[in-house]
Order: structure tokens, then C-alpha cells, then sequence
């Protein structure tokens, strides 16, 4: 992520990048529609670490696919620093999607024919960017992006060469290249080993503090939990700070230490 870019969240740091309002996701089964998110509302800062948790099939995935333009919603807004998004046509939602969120998820969704430095580079691939002098920038952001998530040395393997926690990595720096406003993850470690899980988690963190980088992540894991700076929880349909009930967490301070 280029100086520039790191200034710039700086500079805005605490003032409120996403807000989903009184969202309403529903889908049709053959009994009639299911609701999914009923009413939920939740908002981040610039440079918050937000983390959402709630029981499984609560619509945690469903809430960040809201949030994150990859599907329409019956009614309610995202904002994105004060944009409405929600209402716009899907070639728009698709350029804010590539080009102002980054996407991690639980099984990295990498390309198999590709090496890792493409997989990075794919976002941009996408947007049709890989022209001139834009594609010998995007390159050397690509490698650096990688080599800050300690795969140097491993650009040019393709996934079935790396392992679960490297593949996370790159799926990592795929979610910075375009220098977006908010990164979405989706379960980052739920796929990987404890030890493996923490040490994304720690990456996680440091990213977030060294590029004052928003965002919002779901888990069930209670370390990166703790890493966060604020907990909200998916309950009903909705969006909740009230601990429910069978929950156990610890209570986080800025720098994701035990308060």
C-alpha cells in the first residue's frame, strides 16, 4: 500500500467509512421467504478492526455480502463513506467492489494456474488495469505486498505449492493491492491450524495498525476476537453490542491487549 494511501487513512482516521442501515436480506424457499437480516445496522470507522460474530447460519456471510456490494438487498442502505451503494446498478457495484473493498475468505479462492504474484495481481487484471506504466506500478506493488506478508521468496509458486497459511497470505495482499477503503474477511482463519491461525491473525493486526486499514471481520475465533477493537454480534437478524447469551469473549483495548 503506497504512502500515499496510508496518509490519506491517516489523515481521516475515526471518521465513519461503511454503514449498513436497517438492512432487510431475504431468499426464497419453496415455503415461502426466509429471512435472513431483519433491520441490521452496523457502522466502522476508518482504522477500525470490527469483529462480527453470531451462531452459525445467524447470516454473518450474508451481512458482509451486504455490506460489500456482492449482493442486492431487499431494503435498507450501505453507505460507503457517505455513498449509497446499495442502489446502484451491478457493472457500478462491481467497480466500487473491485476498486474500494478488499475480499478475504475462509478457502482463499486463489487460482490454480496461476502463481502467486498474479493471483495478487488479479483484482487489477479485472479492472483492466495492466496497461503502461499502471501495470510496472502495479507489479512492483504486487511484490512488495508480498514480501510484507513474508512470501518473497515464494512469488512465482502456485497455490499447490504453498500451504494453507501462505495461501492466506496471498490472499491477503490480493485484498490490498487496490489500496481499498475496507477490507471484508470472511472466517480469514477458519480453514488453517491454530498456530498457523494465530500467526495470520498477528499479520492481521499489524496491517491494520500500519496502514490505519478498517476492517471488518467475522470469526468465532476468541484470539482474533481479542485482537479487534470492538465486538458486535449477528443475533436474530440483527446487529447487536449486547453479549448474548453461550458467548465468551474478552473485552478489547486498541492495541487488541486484554482491558
Amino acid at each position: 500500500m503506497s504512502n500515499n494511501n496510508a496518509l490519506k487513512h491517516g489523515a481521516e482516521k475515526g471518521s465513519l467509512i461503511l454503514e449498513g442501515r436497517k438492512i432487510i436480506k431475504t431468499y426464497p424457499t419453496p415455503r415461502g421467504k426466509l429471512t435472513v437480516l431483519s433491520d441490521a445496522s452496523i457502522a466502522a470507522s476508518r482504522g477500525e478492526m470490527l469483529a462480527v460474530m453470531g451462531a452459525s447460519g445467524s447470516g454473518k456471510s450474508t451481512l458482509l455480502h451486504a455490506l460489500g456490494a456482492l449482493d442486492k438487498i431487499d431494503s435498507g442502505t450501505v453507505l460507503l463513506d457517505g455513498q449509497d451503494i446499495s442502489k446502484k446498478s451491478e457493472t457500478s457495484r462491481a467497480e466500487i467492489r473491485n476498486g474500494r473493498i478488499g475480499f478475504m475468505f475462509q478457502f482463499y479462492h486463489l487460482f490454480s494456474d496461476f502463481n502467486a504474484l498474479d493471483n495478487v495481481l488479479m483484482p487489477a487484471r479485472i479492472g483492466r488495469r495492466m496497461n503502461g506504466q499502471k501495470r510496472k506500478e502495479l507489479l512492483e506493488r504486487a511484490a512488495g505486498l508480498l514480501e510484507r506478508v513474508g512470501l518473497g521468496d515464494r512469488m512465482l509458486h502456485r497455490p499447490f505449492e504453498l500451504s494453507g497459511g501462505e495461501q492466506q497470505r496471498v490472499a491477503i495482499a490480493r485484498a490490498l493491492l487496490n489500496e481499498p477503503d475496507v477490507i471484508l474477511a470472511d472466517e480469514p482463519t477458519g480453514n488453517l491450524d491454530p498456530v498457523t491461525g494465530r500467526t495470520i491473525h498477528e499479520l492481521l493486526k499489524s496491517l491494520n495498525r500500519e496502514y490505519n486499514q478498517t476492517m471488518i471481520i467475522v470469526t468465532h475465533n476468541p484470539s482474533l476476537v481479542k485482537m479487534c477493537d470492538r465486538v458486535t454480534y449477528l443475533v436474530d437478524g440483527k446487529v447487536t453490542t449486547d453479549l448474548p447469551k453461550g458467548f465468551l469473549t474478552v473485552p478489547t483495548s486498541r492495541d487488541g491487549t486484554k482491558k
